[in-house]
């Protein structure tokens, strides 16, 4: 069914995966994209989706225990997810296909890489978690409440044009959603803290795959050394950098995003 501020862009429907009621949108058409979402939650049907729609089918589950999906209890860690995900492709039919991931979900990405590079066509990953920075480190932000860890992940709100558009507003549900994610970011990640220390030894499995790292220099939550350590150990991981830009650059800096994405993807 349509949903969402009275667009017909998008519809979600529910598939079965292993006992799991798992919800996803999907929207525009041609060739498969799947975008895996962040620690917050889906932020919503954003202008960059409406852009890429015109020329993929976006597919974007709601990862299980956050936003609509109900949570899978065997799932405990951010590998196990990956795993999920990697069943939910096999039985749609789907791999290889492209994917896109941000933050959390750039890690989900990564370990279903690091499994099985198979899976994808070409990957793009947006400031991913996932291994531990040399320099610096990644946000505590279970140290902040819902609403400061919303505006750290941008650099300049006022700036950003949708940023007042992110999870559909700044409304009580909303905030109660964010909470519910980062509960479950907290029950998949905390310890080691938003890393998996085997991630880049195995990511070596995957030295071929075409991958894109996109970062914002003043990013906030994932430091940009993280990005250093993703290419070492995926060697044909090509970096680009957008100034002035904090964790989103998806909406923070839309056309040089859509630019590097689309040229990347086709």
């Amino acid at each position: 069914m349509p949903l969402g501020n009275g667009s017909t862009e998008w519809t979600q429907e529910t598939v079965r995966v292993d006992g799991t009621d798992l919800v996803v949108v999907k929207g525009g058409t041609g060739r498969p994209l799947l975008v895996l979402h962040e620690e917050l939650g889906w932020p919503g049907w954003l202008k960059w989706n409406s852009a890429l729609a015109r020329q993929y089918t976006l597919i974007i589950p709601q990862h299980p225990g956050f936003s609509r999906t109900e949570r899978a209890e065997w799932i405990s860690n951010i590998r196990d997810l990956a795993g999920f995900y990697a069943r939910y492709l096999l039985e749609q039919n789907l791999a290889p296909l492209d994917a896109i991931g941000f933050s959390l979900g750039g890690w989900v990405a990564a370990e279903m890489a690091a499994c099985n590079p198979a899976q994808f066509r070409k990957l793009v990953l947006v400031a991913p978690m996932g291994i531990r920075p040399r320099d610096g480190v990644i946000l505590d932000f279970f140290q902040l409440m819902a609403l400061k860890n919303l505006f750290v992940t941008v650099h300049d709100p006022d700036a950003t044009p949708e940023f007042d558009d992110l999870y559909g507003g700044q409304g009580a549900e909303q905030f109660e959603r964010l909470e519910e994610a980062r509960a479950q970011s907290a029950r998949l990640a905390w310890a080691p803290f938003m890393h998996n220390p085997s991630l880049p030894h195995l990511l070596g499995v995957a030295p071929s795959l075409p991958t894109l790292l996109l970062w914002g220099r003043e990013d906030r939550v994932v430091p940009l050394s993280v990005a250093e350590e993703y290419q070492r150990v995926m060697k044909s991981a090509r970096l680009s950098v957008f100034d002035n830009c904090g964790h989103r650059p998806e909406v923070e800096k839309p056309v040089e995003f859509l630019r590097e994405v689309e040229s990347f993807l086709s």
